[in-house]
Formats: C-alpha cells, structure tokens, sequence
C-alpha cells in the first residue's frame, strides 16, 4: 500500500485498521512499557501484528545498556524494510533519548520519540500518517532534556507471556561510573501504591499466574512518586500490599540492588504464599577495589550478608546474580579474585556482561582499559562457572516437590516451565497444561540440562495438581 493510499484511508475514516508491529530491545522494563505503549495505539484503532508480518509502521523499543543492543537496531530496521519498504519506522526508548540524531540517521527511520514522548506515540504516529506530503525516511525527532523528565506511566505486559511484568518504579539517582540509564531514564520515580494494585488485579483477571515486579531500581520504589523526592512508601511496604491482595497466584521480585534488599523483606518473602524464593542481585565485581571504581553502594562483605540471610531463611531459594567483566583496572588478580568469590557464595546462575565503554560515563576514560581478547575470556570463564552453579543448583533440588507453572508453546515435542524457585522443567506437548500450575516431583535432569517430567509420572500426579 502506497503513501498516499494510507493518509487517505486515515483522512476518510475508512474501517480499515492500520497495522502496527513491535521489536523490543533490552529489559522486562522496556517489555512492559512496550506492552503498555501497544495497548494506548490499540485504543486509537492500530491492529498490533507481529514483527515479522506486513505492518504499516514498526516500532523499535531501543536499549543502550551494551554495545550489541546499539548494532542490534540497524539489522531490525533493515529487517521491518525488507518486509514493507513503504512502512513508517519508529525508534522510542533509552537508545532514542541518549542519541537521537544517531538514530534519525540510519537509513528508513521516519521518527524517534525519547524517554517523555514515547508515551504519546499515538499523536505523532496519527500525524505521520494524516500528511500526505511528508517524505518518507527523513526522520522527525521529538526528545526532551532528561533533566526535565518527571513523567511517570504505570506499564505492564501480558498477552504474549505466561507472566506479566508489572512496572513500579522509573528512572535511577544512582552514579554508577559504567551506566547509561540515568541518562536514558532520568531521576528515580515510582507508580503510587494503589496503582501498582490496581494493575495487578487487572493483571490476575485476565488469567495471568505469575507477576513479575520491574523497574530500573525497584528497591528505590517510593522515591520520586508524582515528582516527589520524599518516600511516601518503601518497597517493604510493596510487598507488604502486594501479599494482601486476593487472587494473585506468584509475584517474583526481578533484579534489586544488595543494599535496597532488606531483612525484612527477605524475611517476608520466606512466609509468603505469593512471593516466590528467587532473587536476582547485582553484584557486577566480587572486587573491592573495582566496586569502588564503579561507585557501587556496597562492599563484598554486604553481599555476602544477604546471600548468607536468604538461604537461612529460604534454603532452597534461587539466587541469580549480575556481574561486568574487564572493568578498566581489572587486573588478572582482581578478576580471579571476583571468579573465586562467587564460586564460594552459595548461588545458583550468573548473568555476565562483558564491559563496553559508553559514551559520556566516567568509565569510558579511566585508565587500564582490558583488551577486548581478555575481556571475552574472562567473560567465558564466568558463563562456564554459572552453567556449573545452575547445575549444582538444580541438583539440589532433585527429589523436592515444587509447583511449576506451564508455559505456551511446544518446542520440539515439549512444553517448558519453572518452579517457583526459577528450575526449569520440561514435560511432553500437552496443550491443556499451557498456564497452569501443577504439583510435581523433581527427579531427572535430563542432557539439555533442563529438569524432565515424563508423561507417566506427571499423568499420576496430575489428577492431585493444581489448576
């Protein structure tokens, strides 16, 4: 369909619903803000269609946390172009608020929209498509100074996943030395409480099990809300709300900072019947001294205290833990000093991320730069370490009952799902067990390293599981 033919359609009303696809990039944050973003377009008459499908305008929620998510963006343009060259392109999210000529220069990007105007897509999309003159593929860019930034919208996604991620808080006040999201996302703010409530009623009525609680800094929830700086609650206090709702199956609590985790919540969570044991705590260094040069807020002897506080409370919880490689300084004795911390502590997987230099954080002009060769190896090094962790972890729990929940889609013969301490189990297509919740036996890890369910076993103990 031509141009032309699409802003006369949209100027005659005609009730032909202009097709609207998504890509996103990066963190369950950008997910639920893409979700979010997704239904406000459906309200204004746009029929979302998936990315690989013929659309009108594709829509890239960018993310600019590593080097890979920014070459990433000009292969998903080029990607929607080969699928309809005449399609408008968009790029919102933290890439299009951090460098928002870079982005309007790459070859079929009509509009980028940054941290504000992402939320008011609906306006410039419906004006892109009402001007018939316009030219395609020279972009329009509408970004704000994030210094200005105080706008907060309430976001969660479902429809495509077994979970919903509920977004709560926004933004961080943080210096980390190697980040962007500061800069990408601006000053910590948070949803109220009786919004985060409302979302997750409306998340459970629609059949969803598992909430998922996301956000930059979510241990900072309270901080900034409606452009407050004070703390008109705590997360403790989010939790403690969170818990009392009726309705609501799992809520998993994603990543949060060692020193916004307190004791009482860990506690909390060890006798709630919602809240999950599994935690995700960045560590990034099991250095002090690169701890330090990164302007992280803790020490290793504060991690190790929360590590040590969950599992006395919560002995089977699954902790996962983010960690940077080839930091500048990081000498070879100082990365085997965070290899050999980590193999100690009693955890259960990593997420390694090789450093990148970004462009305005002080890390990018510290000294001791590591040759990319070494950081790759490094980086290795701790996969191979997280991939003994997970198995170690997994083994643990060989002979426990834990209630998994069953996710869509068969894969190669089999539907996967997780435990509510985060093992993955597998057990042979059935399409009725698709979002439900059942009782099971942990018995076997099978080669992929996944734990098996056969049919036999799971026939019996299906007829007393939970659905």
């Amino acid at each position: 369909m031509k141009l032309e033919t699409l802003a006369t359609t949209y100027r005659n009303d005609v009730p032909t619903r202009k097709k609207v696809a998504f890509y996103t990039l990066g963190c369950k944050l950008n997910f639920s803000e893409t979700s979010t973003i997704a239904r406000g377009l459906g309200d204004e008459g746009y029929q979302r269609v998936d990315f690989s499908e013929w659309a009108d305008m594709y829509v890239i929620n960018t993310c600019s946390v590593t080097e890979n998510a920014d070459k990433r963006f000009k292969s998903i343009v080029k990607q929607a172009q080969k699928i309809n060259p005449d399609a408008f392109v968009a790029a919102i999210g933290c890439y299009a608020q951090l460098k928002p000529e870079q982005l309007a220069a790459v070859d079929g990007v009509d509009l980028v929209l940054g941290a504000t105007e992402k939320f008011k897509i609906a306006d410039y999309v419906n004006q892109l498509f009402s001007t018939p003159a316009r030219i395609k593929g020279i972009a329009e860019i509408y970004s704000c100074e994030i210094e200005e930034v105080d706008l907060y919208v309430g976001s969660y996604a479902i429809g495509d996943r077994t979970r919903a991620f509920l977004k709560v808080q926004d933004g961080c006040d943080y210096k980390c030395t190697y980040c962007t999201i500061p800069l990408a996302r601006g000053i910590s703010r948070s949803d109220s409480l009786g919004n985060v409530i409302k979302n997750a009623i409306e998340i459970s009525s629609q059949g969803i099990k598992e909430i998922v609680l996301t956000g930059v800094n979510i241990g900072d929830y309270g901080k900034g809300e409606f452009g407050n700086k004070k703390h008109e609650h705590s997360f403790f206090d989010l939790v403690q709300a969170l818990d009392a709702v009726e309705g609501l199956d799992r809520i998993r609590i994603s990543s949060i900072e060692p020193n916004l985790l307190a004791n009482d919540t860990i506690d909390f969570v060890a006798q709630s019947n919602v809240f999950v044991p599994h935690f995700h705590i960045p560590l990034q260094s099991g250095s002090d001294r690169i701890l330090k040069l990164m302007r992280r807020r803790y020490l290793r002897d504060l991690y190790v205290n929360r590590v040590n506080r969950i599992k006395e409370t919560m002995p089977n919880a699954c902790i996962g833990v983010d960690v940077i490689v080839g930091f500048p300084g990081e000498t070879d004795g100082l990365f085997l000093e965070t290899y050999h911390f980590l193999n100690a502590l009693d955890i259960s997987y990593l997420h390694v991320f090789t450093y990148s230099e970004r462009d305005n954080t002080p890390a990018a002009t510290m000294e001791g730069s590591v040759p990319k060769k070494i950081r790759n190896k490094r980086s290795k090094m701790l996969r191979a370490l997280s991939a003994k962790k997970r198995r170690a972890f997994y083994e643990s729990q060989l002979g426990a009952e834990s209630t998994v929940l069953f996710e869509g889609g068969n894969k190669e013969g089999y539907i996967h799902g997780f435990t509510e301490n985060y093992v993955k189990v597998k057990a042979p297509w059935d399409p009725e067990l698709v979002n439900t919740l059942h009782k099971i036996v942990l018995k076997n890890i099978d080669n992929d390293g996944i734990v098996r369910f056969d049919f036999i076993e799971r026939t019996a103990h299906l007829q007393s599981g939970l659905k």
